[in-house]
């Protein structure tokens, strides 16, 4: 656990910095469910939110759960450097994205329309939510909404080559997003215009970048793990 622990960091960082990202996909629903809460139940409304991203959070888990079996079949094959490879250009991708450098990344979203689209309907019903296992349940269903940033922290993961890491890993990842999205879902507007702002985008993507670059497999690994 000490060895995967800077990872865990990483992926916690990794979701603070895309919270611009999660605005733009999320922002929306949140602001969306807290005003179809009825309002007898605003009083409950914190804790509908922490149960929606609570089930979002762990269908980000099993997700890295799944693929994270995959990347074990392979952890000890040549395939297992050329998905690390692959994950390191999608978290690079990811950072041009963030900083508003290059937005091509977001044509992996459409991967996962085909599965959204049989998703959606379910979580359109459970609109209004009025109790916390309605919220939980949508929580996890929207969790499944096509997200370049989502799949590329999915690759990463699985590059580990542990299912348990890579499932580890996605939820310290939806920890990281969660402050973002709460913060949304009670209207700070100072926190979403902070993370709006452009510098902040820029330099959110620089350091992804450079996680990217870091990732890689090459000489630098063994440096840095030397020191």
């Amino acid at each position: 656990m000490l060895e995967l622990a800077p990872l865990l960091v990483s992926a916690i960082i990794l979701g603070l910095l895309g919270g611009g990202h999660c605005l733009g996909m999320c922002g929306g629903l949140m602001g969306a469910l807290t005003l179809a809460i009825p309002k007898e139940q605003r009083s409950r409304r914190f804790r509908l939110l922490l149960a929606y991203n609570l089930g979002r959070i762990l269908s980000y888990a099993t997700a890295g759960l799944l693929i994270g079996l995959a990347g074990w079949a392979v952890a000890n094959s040549p395939g297992a450097m050329i998905m690390r490879v692959i994950a390191s250009l999608l978290l690079i991708a990811m950072g041009l994205y963030l900083a508003g450098w290059w937005s091509g990344l977001t044509r992996i979203e459409s991967l996962g329309r085909g599965l959204w689209r049989h998703i959606q309907p379910f979580a359109s019903r459970l609109l209004p939510v009025s109790s916390m296992p309605r919220a939980l349940l949508l929580g996890a269903l929207w969790g499944w909404l096509p997200c370049g940033l989502v799949y590329s922290t999915l690759l990463w993961s699985a590059s580990q080559g542990n299912a348990l890491d890579s499932a580890l890993l996605m939820l310290a990842f939806g920890l990281g997003t969660w402050p973002v999205l709460l913060a949304t879902g009670l209207a700070a507007e100072r926190t979403t215009a902070l993370l709006r702002k452009r510098g902040v985008r820029m330099a959110g993507g620089l350091l992804v970048i450079l996680f990217g670059i870091w990732t890689m497999p090459g000489p630098h690994q063994h440096w840095l793990m030397g020191h």
